[in-house]
């Protein structure tokens, strides 16, 4: 498939027959960006259109953070997409996104984005989303899409786009795995062999505490810190369950959905991963993030 790539807004909002997609990365891209763009992609038909977004934010980086160092492969990049069935890649440069400099004015991400990546990141979900605000009015979707790995930012995404009355539908799609369980990731590049095996014990304490579940959320934390405690070489941020609709911690009598969250250092690389749970409901029906408009 032929992708026009686009470095400048210009004719990027000119109106299309069908329904526009926007996924938004950051570039790097791998598989789990393939899954969004060919989920976009088959929602929207051969008449709609589908736009991915590559720009590494530099307002959501902190300091000492890897914004310099993050992977920037653009052609490759193009490639990917293409092959996943994007129209458009659209990939400015921090000039073209903030022709003033840093903006003055933000979009707050409010107290859900003070806690857990928040906390551990300051400002950084203030920036992420300014510059989703900013890409969803440049790309003027019917739809966007975005991997259920970076949950709390989908939560905020999807809270933003119902608080500020964006009309645009939000929609997660499932986290993408490698067959030992690792959760797909560009800063994945960055771990050496003995590193991505020490990283697997992300994914193992998520599938301890899922196997906890009929136990309540007690058991789930206890199942999953139990796995995260016994390995060395990995320095845990947090463990977290949570509801997702505010990121509150869940309750020892929580009911329905809930989110089971980890982020560690493994190496010099920081990493996450989320399970989305169901709580007083059969197991063969696991919870997922839908879509909010």
């Amino acid at each position: 498939m032929t992708v026009k790539l686009l470095r400048t807004a210009d004719g990027l909002r000119a109106a299309h027959p069908g329904r526009r997609a926007v996924v938004m990365t950051m570039g790097a891209l791998h598989e789990g960006h393939a899954t969004l763009i060919r989920t976009a992609r088959d929602h929207v038909g051969p008449d709609g259109q589908v736009v991915v977004t590559v720009f590494v934010n530099p307002l959501q980086f902190g300091p000492g953070e890897d914004l310099d160092r993050y992977p920037r492969t653009l052609d490759a990049d193009v490639e990917v997409a293409a092959a996943a069935g994007a129209d458009i890649v659209f990939a400015p440069s921090v000039e073209e996104v903030y022709p003033g400099g840093e903006p003055r004015v933000r979009i707050a991400a409010g107290p859900m984005g003070e806690r857990y990546e928040g906390a551990a990141r300051p400002g950084h979900f203030d920036g992420m989303l300014t510059v989703v605000a900013k890409l969803l009015h440049l790309t003027a979707p019917d739809v966007a899409f975005y991997g259920r790995k970076d949950a709390q930012q989908l939560a905020l995404i999807q809270r933003m786009a119902a608080d500020l009355n964006f009309g645009v539908d939000i929609v997660g799609v499932p986290t993408v795995r490698e067959p030992d369980g690792l959760a797909l990731s560009s800063r994945n590049r960055y771990l050496s062999a003995e590193d991505r095996e020490t990283a697997l014990t992300l994914s193992r304490a998520l599938f301890a505490g899922r196997d906890a579940l009929d136990a309540g959320p007690d058991a789930v934390r206890e199942a999953a810190r139990a796995i995260l405690e016994k390995t060395d070489g990995i320095a845990v941020d947090y463990l977290a369950l949570v509801d997702p609709a505010d990121f509150t911690e869940a309750g020892p009598a929580h009911t329905g959905p809930a989110v089971l969250a980890v982020a560690a250092r493994v190496g010099t690389t920081r990493l996450i991963d989320n399970l989305p749970l169901e709580f007083g409901t059969p197991r063969s029906r696991p919870a997922e993030f839908g879509a909010s408009r």
